[in-house]
């Protein structure tokens, strides 16, 4: 009896062990990048909130980037409430660059800056976030683009060029200078993607021309733009979903499938929600390891909806498009190490 006893006071305290190791990793918006032997993904939150994995799966929270805010943030964005968004790393030249936006919830109030790092590893002697400051923003009654969600990709001829925005007129493409800091003089622009919005919308309504969160991840002889369609952020509500188009160009024009450019609302489904995580979306793609990944957050039903992080094995069709498996979503369950 004794020894049943102890054996059940054991499977007792390894339960509730497993338990506190169980909770998965809360993030909205997340892209990852490696350093060393180790993953970090960074997220929407106060100040950038950032992870670290060896594996991809069990993660440690390592803090935040900002400790308080951008010295600019409130002059291009008033109603800023300390809560970055969408932030995109990027590797170049031995740096670290991470963009970021900060903007009022639904306004044309917004912009995009970067701060440039040595390394990703809070550790290490060499660790200190630099701010850039302010690289883009918009202005109401300017513009009717938002200055969020900056994603970077480099061109075949080792180029920088920054894809970003949301609802109003679309998603936008703008190259940068060889400091990857600042607008390239003079300035080239491109729409690479919009969807319809109705007449007559006021120019400071969003409206429900709901297209955000570009990623443009090269393959094979293209250049692959995700989107995510959809609202998030709506619990139950929420219609979330990511789209794909590609082109021969960084520039575009990118097409779907069906030969549709997305600048004119075309756009593939890559994967949607379903009853267990009823959204999806603000996609990041990489090759780690000579594996292709998505990555994304999730809304998951069983946990009131609560944005989770999935890590999604992305393989690609006979024609070359991305396949994900809708299954992968329940099959991808992060840890949070306490």
């Amino acid at each position: 009896m004794k020894r049943i006893a102890t054996l059940a006071a054991a499977l007792v305290m390894a339960s509730a062990s497993h338990a506190a190791q169980a909770a998965q990793v809360d993030v909205h918006d997340p892209v990852m990048a490696k350093d060393g032997n180790k993953y970090y993904v960074f997220s929407t939150g106060p100040g950038i909130t950032f992870y670290s994995s060896s594996n991809m799966k069990d993660w440690k929270l390592e803090g935040r980037v900002f400790e308080g805010q951008p010295t600019w943030a409130k002059s291009v964005a008033p109603s800023f409430d300390g809560h970055i968004w969408a932030p995109d790393v990027h590797h170049h030249n031995g740096r670290y660059y991470l963009y970021y936006s900060v903007s009022g919830f639904g306004k044309l109030t917004s912009g995009i800056g970067v701060t440039v790092n040595k390394t990703l590893d809070p550790k290490s002697p060499d660790y200190q976030w630099v701010d850039q400051g302010l690289l883009l923003q918009s202005v109401p009654g300017r513009d009717l683009w938002n200055a969020i969600d900056p994603n970077i990709v480099m061109d075949d001829k080792g180029e920088a060029w920054m894809s970003f925005g949301s609802f109003w007129a679309g998603l936008k493409l703008v190259k940068l200078d060889a400091s990857h800091t600042k607008l390239a003089q003079p300035q080239q622009w491109k729409t690479i993607a919009a969807r319809a919005r109705p007449a007559f919308t006021p120019d400071e309504s969003a409206g429900p021309a709901e297209i955000e969160a570009p990623f443009i991840f090269k393959k094979n002889g293209y250049y692959y733009l995700f989107a995510s369609w959809g609202l998030c952020c709506q619990k139950e509500k929420s219609t979330y979903h990511v789209v794909v188009g590609r082109s021969r160009a960084v520039d575009g024009p990118y097409l779907d499938k069906d030969g549709k450019d997305m600048a004119q609302g075309g756009g593939s489904l890559v994967i949607a929600g379903d009853k267990d995580w009823v959204g999806l979306g603000h996609n990041s793609a990489y090759t780690f390891d000579g594996k292709d990944v998505l990555v994304l957050h999730a809304y998951e039903t069983a946990d009131r909806y609560l944005q989770k992080l999935k890590v999604l094995d992305m393989t690609w069709d006979q024609d070359g498009w991305p396949v994900v498996a809708q299954s992968e979503l329940n099959r991808y369950q992060s840890a949070l190490i306490r």
